[in-house]
């Protein structure tokens, strides 16, 4: 009766209403005399009209920005995603990707679609928003600097730092000198000239550096803390100076600035004593992420806007301000992580990207046609280099440190990426830089970033010493060792439940290794130490309750797939853990998370043997990371699907051809140490036929009697399956399995698939 009631409103209200609407449109048309309107003909062409509109929308700003923006960040992932696969920063790999979309390929080759797509026009609203998108950067920059860091290791680093920056900047200024009569745009003085190249062959990126770092392994190494040091304050001490020189640049003499400087001395003052204290009050009444609402948000955007737009007043523009602003950002990790979660997306996967494309559009390579103006190019790489490498190695190596730590981090330092760009851009908006000098510099920057994997893969291979990706006491071949690899603390604690009971009453004679692994564009620099104690001290834990030493691994990685295999290669462990969710067990379409195809004909009547081929199986059932694991690993690997195991006592191992005994191994090694109760079926009609299989069982048998049982029925009850703790199965048993569609896959428990 409701149904009807509502149906007989709606259509009264949308009908009338329509009527209304019809009507006093009609009755609108006698209001349009006199007004000169015209209207095209009946006989017009639709079609053609319409095409006309597409046109007129597709030139419309907003579309444009919009195509922009969309392609923009397309090439860009595409770029970053390459690059980072090759071992290379993701930075680069944008940084080209402007490029490529500048007039240096796209506007060479495809000048009519660069034309279209980039008009002249529409360059001011693309550069507006990769302004913006660079404060925000800049403002995260500032709030990832652990100004903490610098007060504990300040002398060396100070030193190491002060000196990156003089030497390169001396060296630039001294190259300015050859270069400024031909090379600097006309009007421009050569102070000016000279302290923008000066300061540009000063710059290291430390976001870059940092990430570099991180994805080594080397931010517990001394090395590491000592490089991250440096660059902290290399940022600091070379935004400053360029702060300096924007305003002696746009003041026009160096008296003329004090007053800019004076202002600017003020402005740091009124943010360190006024500002921080209160942002402090702010976030530690705010510190969690129900509490930080948008009012609260809206606090530091503000503070953060604020700050720009008062050093972009002063004259020593809006990024430092941005820059100021995040590292009087209250202190707490955990604040500063949800903070920079809520800014680093938007900024660095849509906005940032732009900036990297402006610059792009600035860098004409193809201006660069004649030798003597790459000569001049090389000599630009050859100083920036020099200066920046060896001046950051001799003053490291001045300070104590030995000569392969004081190259490695020398070419750290070397490290240019995104703040050289940053600055280029400044220089060229203030009309100090030429367009010819800009694109030698943007080429430099490139080079001099993509340097610094293959420079320190060099310097360790020349230094080269025993130490392994390893710990060191993973070195007793006769022990049995197993690493694990996790990805989340839940997934590492049933991991090493399974390890436990294979080696459990071992003692000395066994080492288990607990891994996890964090890509590098999820962990900030900042928050390194409290993400590796979020992710391993659970796991640590429950290893103290299950009285299980283990050895733990953290490291931030590039491509996690190969850092897995790797250190399980060079550990030379005798298996190897992984996991898979248990969200398989989900319904019966298990081939959602496992990366296969399943077809279910019936559900209510699945096959439970083995022979049926019904139901289709078209991939490898497991994702892409387990098969690229499974395919390069050097010994046993064991995939674990975990469905709710709480121990590890009444265990079912199915057996279906000669390959299967293997498994026995390990029932053995679960009866000794853990004394599970396992349950042999012989599946295939195998145990029965094969001698090797009959005396490991009988061998156990011996050793624990009524602890290993072997069925020859194959068809199992539900009751049977739900009373077990685990089973464990073969990979090629596994893929049979799917291929069946046994009912198992429904009623079974947790799953360690192993390959031999």
């Amino acid at each position: 009766m409701n149904n009807i009631k509502n149906s007989l409103f709606y259509v009264t209200i949308i009908g009338g209403f329509t009527a209304l609407i019809y009507w006093v449109i009609s009755k609108g048309v006698s209001l349009e005399v006199g007004r000169n309107i015209v209207k095209k003909s009946v006989e017009s062409n639709h079609w053609k009209d319409f095409l006309h509109s597409m046109v007129d929308n597709l030139q419309h700003p907003l579309a444009i920005l919009l195509a922009q923006i969309i392609t923009i960040i397309l090439v860009a992932r595409l770029f970053g995603w390459f690059f980072r696969k090759i071992g290379q920063p993701s930075v680069i790999g944008e940084m080209i990707a402007g490029i490529v979309l500048g007039p240096s390929l796209v506007g060479m080759y495809f000048p009519e679609f660069s034309a279209a797509l980039f008009p002249k026009e529409s360059l001011g609203n693309l550069q507006f928003l990769s302004q913006i998108g660079l404060i925000l950067f800049m403002f995260v920059i500032g709030m990832e600097l652990d100004l903490k860091v610098l007060k504990n290791k300040a002398h060396d680093a100070v030193v190491i730092s002060h000196a990156s920056i003089v030497i390169p900047f001396a060296l630039g200024l001294s190259l300015a000198y050859f270069i400024y009569e031909i090379y600097a745009p006309m009007g421009v003085e050569f102070s000016s000239f000279g302290l923008f190249m000066g300061i540009a062959m000063s710059i290291t990126a430390f976001p870059v550096l940092a990430r570099i770092v991180q994805e080594r392994g080397m931010q517990k190494t001394k090395l590491g803390t000592i490089a991250i040091t440096c660059a902290a304050a290399d940022d600091i001490t070379a935004w400053c100076i360029l702060a300096v020189v924007i305003a002696i640049v746009k003041a026009g003499s160096l008296a003329s600035s004090l007053y800019v400087i004076g202002m600017a001395i003020l402005y740091v003052i009124i943010m360190l004593k006024i500002v921080r204290p209160f942002l402090k009050r702010v976030g530690d009444l705010n510190a969690t992420r129900e509490s930080l609402n948008k009012p609260v948000v809206a606090i530091f955007f503000i503070t953060l806007l604020i700050s720009a737009y008062a050093s972009e007043l002063i004259g020593i523009h809006a990024l430092f301000g941005a820059f100021l602003a995040g590292a009087i950002m209250p202190e707490n990790n955990k604040f500063r992580n949800i903070f920079i979660e809520k800014v680093e997306d938007v900024s660095i996967i849509v906005l940032l990207p732009l900036f990297f494309v402006f610059t792009g559009l600035r860098t004409q390579i193809g201006l660069l046609n004649d030798p003597e103006l790459w000569k001049i190019t090389g000599l630009i790489i050859l100083v920036a280099v020099v200066g920046k490498f060896f001046g950051s190695a001799l003053a490291a190596k001045f300070m104590g440190q030995n000569w392969k730590d004081s190259l490695s981090i020398g070419a750290l330092m070397n490290t240019r990426g995104l703040m050289e760009l940053v600055v280029l851009n400044i220089g060229y908006d203030l009309g100090v830089l030429s367009t010819e000098i800009f694109t030698m510099m943007v080429i430099m920057a490139l080079i001099t970033t993509f340097m610094t994997g293959p420079a320190l893969d060099f310097i360790g291979f020349i230094f080269k010493d025993k130490a392994t990706a390893v710990p060191e006491e993973i070195g007793t071949k006769s022990k049995y060792k197993i690493l694990l690899s996790f990805a989340t603390p839940e997934r590492g604690k049933k991991l090493l439940q399974i390890a436990n009971s294979l080696v459990k009453k071992q003692g000395d004679n066994s080492i288990v290794t607990a891994m996890h692994l964090s890509l590098s564009t999820e962990v900030h620099s900042f928050d390194i130490k409290e993400h590796e104690r979020k992710m391993l001290v659970p796991v640590i834990e429950e290893s103290q309750r299950l009285n299980q030493n283990v050895v733990s691994l953290f490291k931030v990685s590039n491509d996690i797939d190969s850092d897995i295999i790797d250190t399980a290669n060079q550990g030379e462990y005798d298996l190897l853990l992984i996991g898979l969710g248990q969200s398989i067990f989900d319904g019966t379409l298990l081939g959602k998370i496992l990366g296969f195809t399943t077809r279910i004909v019936n559900p209510d009547r699945l096959i439970d043997k083995f022979t049926g081929k019904e139901g289709l199986f078209e991939n490898n059932p497991f994702d892409e990371r387990t098969r690229h694991i499974i395919a390069k690993a050097k010994m046993p690997v064991g995939i674990f699907i975990e469905k709710n195991i709480e121990e590890v006592n009444q265990v079912f191992i199915p057996v279906f051809n000669k390959e299967d005994a293997f498994l026995i191994d390990y029932a053995k090694k679960l009866i000794n140490n853990n004394g599970s109760q396992i349950t042999v079926l012989d599946a295939g009609g195998e145990v029965k036929n094969t001698r090797e299989i009959q005396e490991t069982i009988r061998s156990i048998e011996q050793i624990a009697p009524n602890h290993i049982m072997v069925m020859n029925d194959r068809t199992l009850k539900k009751e049977f399956l739900e009373s077990q703790d685990l089973m464990i199965i073969s990979l090629e048993s596994w893929k049979k399995l799917i291929e069946s569609q046994s009912i198992w896959l429904n009623n079974s428990p947790s799953v360690l698939i192993l390959k031999p």
